[in-house]
C-alpha cells in the first residue's frame, strides 16, 4: 500500500522522540489523515502480552474466550495510543506457549488456577495465534516462550519446596536444574519454527520478539521470605538460580533466534524494568499476591504493561517507517 513522504517523516519523527523519552506523541499520529488504518498489527503472546490478572485491567472480551486479555494490557493501551493508524488484532492468550502460536489449537483455562476455580470453565478451544496473520499484515508483535520452557510449572514447584525451609538451601533448583538446558533448547527450536511460520504467512510483516521483563532483582535479599506478595516460601537461592539460569537465558535463548530473521527485531523489556521487580517498592511485576491479596502469580501489572507499550510503539514505529 502507498506511504506518503509525509507520513514516512511523520512516523520516523515520532519514533525518535519516543526513543527519546519523550513517550507521548502518538495522539499527534492518530491525527495523520493520510496513515489512517495504513497498517494492520497482529499481537500475539501468552500471559505477559494478554494480561490475565485483575492488576493488568478488566477483561473485555463478552462472552469470555478464556484467553484473558485485558484492556490495560500492552496492546490495548497501544491501540489507544496509536488511535486510527493502526489496526489491531489482539489473539494472545494465557497459558500459550510456542507451539500454540505456531499450529497447535489451544484450551484457554482463564483463571481456573490452583486455589482459584474459573466459574465458566472449561472454555472452546481458541485457534493457532499464527491464523490471525495474513499476507497483509504489516507488523507482528509475538511474546512467548515462558510457558514452552514450564515456567509456571517451575514456579509452583519452587513455592512448595520452599515451604518449611526457612528460606536455607535450593530445593527447586535441586529439582529442575538437570532438565534446565533442554526446556532452554526446545525454546529455541520452537521459536526458530515458530518465526519461519510467521514469514511464511505474512513475507513483507516486521516481527517484533517482545522479551520478558526483569521479575527478579540481582540482590535477592530485597526479597522477604514467605512475603506472597512477592515470592512467598522461594528461598534466597532458589531466586538467584532463577533469575541467572532460567529467565535470563530465556531472554537470550529468545533474542538469539531473533537474530536469525531478518525481518525479525528483538524488544528488550529486562533492562528498562530492572529497578521494577517483584521486590522492588515501586514494582511493575506482581508477587504471588497483589496489593489487594488476589492471585496474580508474578505477571506485569499496569505499570508493567504501560513500561512495555512504550518501547514496542518505538519499536513497531520504527517498523513501519522503514515500510
Amino acid at each position: 500500500m502507498a506511504r506518503s513522504f509525509r507520513t514516512r517523516l511523520t512516523l520516523l519523527g515520532s519514533a525518535t522522540a519516543l526513543a527519546a523519552g519523550a513517550l507521548a506523541p502518538v495522539q499527534l499520529l492518530g491525527a495523520q489523515p493520510a496513515a489512517a488504518a495504513s497498517y494492520e498489527w497482529v499481537a500475539l503472546g501468552d500471559s505477559y502480552t494478554a494480561g490475565v490478572i485483575q492488576a493488568a485491567g478488566d477483561v473485555f472480551e463478552v462472552p469470555r474466550d478464556g484467553c484473558e486479555r485485558t484492556d490495560r494490557s500492552y496492546p490495548q493501551a497501544i491501540d489507544r495510543d496509536l488511535g486510527a493508524l493502526i489496526e489491531l488484532t489482539n489473539v494472545s492468550c494465557g497459558g500459550a506457549t510456542i507451539e500454540d502460536v505456531t499450529f497447535r489449537a489451544q484450551s484457554p483455562i482463564g483463571r481456573n488456577v490452583p486455589g482459584s476455580e474459573d466459574p465458566d470453565y472449561p472454555f472452546p478451544p481458541v485457534p493457532p495465534q499464527s491464523e490471525a496473520v495474513n499476507a497483509g499484515t504489516d507488523v507482528i508483535t509475538v511474546g512467548v516462550g515462558g510457558n514452552t520452557l514450564g515456567f509456571g510449572e517451575i514456579l509452583f514447584k519452587c513455592l512448595e519446596l520452599g515451604s518449611g525451609s526457612e528460606g536455607a538451601g535450593t530445593p527447586c533448583k535441586d529439582a529442575f536444574a538437570e532438565s534446565v538446558p533442554g526446556r532452554l533448547a526446545k525454546v529455541g527450536t520452537d521459536y526458530n519454527a515458530m518465526l519461519a511460520k510467521l514469514h511464511e504467512k505474512a513475507p513483507k510483516a516486521k516481527i517484533l520478539s517482545v522479551g520478558y521483563p526483569t521479575v527478579i532483582p540481582k540482590e535477592t535479599s530485597r526479597c522477604r521470605y514467605n512475603d506472597f506478595h512477592q515470592f512467598g516460601p522461594i528461598t534466597s537461592g532458589d531466586l538467584d538460580w532463577l533469575r541467572q539460569d532460567v529467565l535470563d537465558p530465556l531472554n537470550k535463548a529468545i533474542e538469539k533466534s531473533t537474530g536469525t530473521q531478518d525481518t525479525a527485531t528483538f524488544v528488550n523489556l529486562a533492562d528498562s524494568t530492572q529497578k521494577h521487580s517483584v521486590c522492588d517498592t515501586s514494582k511493575w511485576v506482581e508477587g504471588v499476591l497483589d496489593s489487594d491479596n488476589k492471585l496474580a502469580l508474578v505477571h506485569p501489572n499496569t505499570y508493567g504493561h504501560r513500561n512495555a507499550a512504550d518501547h514496542v510503539t518505538v519499536a513497531i514505529l520504527n517498523a513501519i517507517s522503514a515500510n
